[in-house]
C-alpha cells in the first residue's frame, strides 16, 4: 500500500487513465471491425476518414504505437480499394 498522499493520488489517476485508454482502444477496434464488414464502397468511403482520425489521435496520445496506426490505416485503405 502507498505511504504518501501523492502516491495514493497517482494510483487513482492511473486507474482513471487506464480505463479511459481501454475504452478508446476498444472503440477503435470496434470501428475497424465494423468497417471491415462493410460491402458498400460509398458507405466505406464516408466512414474511413473518421477511423483515420481516431487512429491518429490514439497514436499521438501513445495509446497505440504510431507504426501500428500506420499499418492499420494502410490495411483499411487496401480494403477500401478492393471494394
Amino acid at each position: 500500500m502507498a505511504n504518501h498522499k501523492s502516491a495514493l493520488k497517482r494510483i487513482r489517476s492511473n486507474d482513471t487513465k487506464r480505463l479511459r485508454n481501454k475504452y478508446q482502444h476498444k472503440t477503435m477496434r470496434n470501428a475497424i471491425r465494423d468497417f471491415r464488414e462493410l460491402k458498400d464502397k460509398k458507405e466505406a468511403t464516408k466512414v474511413l476518414p473518421s477511423i483515420f482520425t481516431m487512429l491518429d489521435k490514439l497514436a499521438k496520445r501513445n495509446i497505440i504505437h504510431k507504426n501500428k496506426a500506420a499499418n492499420i490505416k494502410s490495411g483499411l485503405q487496401v480494403k477500401l480499394n478492393s471494394l
